[in-house]
């Protein structure tokens, strides 16, 4: 499935991660995909109020909750600059996709960064 929403596809997705080299691309590049995977669902499956879109959000967080080990393999790991970039990146798709009084806590309910 393709992105439609065109706030999205305009968006340089974890933009201060792949900024710095402490944090791998090749690793990045996996979050990236999570995040995109999440908006094609989004798409999809058009949740219908904010504990469908929690449900949708929480399980791409546990995918970032996966990728831990391989950012330790790489020398790296999802610490303060990561999380607030991987935040702040959840938030933005919950608000392009209608979703403004989305919590971001709770958006990320399920992490273990």
């Amino acid at each position: 499935m393709n992105i439609s929403n065109q706030q999205v596809i305009a968006r340089p997705f974890l933009k201060a991660l792949y900024g710095d080299d402490y944090y791998p691309d090749r690793v990045v590049d996996r979050g990236k995909a999570i995040l995109l995977r999440l908006c094609e669902r989004i798409e999809a499956e058009r949740p219908a109020d904010l504990a469908a879109l929690y449900s949708l959000t929480q399980a791409a967080t546990d995918e970032f909750n996966a990728l831990q080990d391989e950012f330790w393999a790489a020398g790296s790991e999802i610490e303060t600059v990561a999380r607030e970039e991987m935040a702040e990146d959840f938030w933005f798709v919950a608000e392009a996709y209608g979703f403004p009084d989305a919590d971001m806590e709770e958006l990320i309910a399920t992490r273990e960064w």
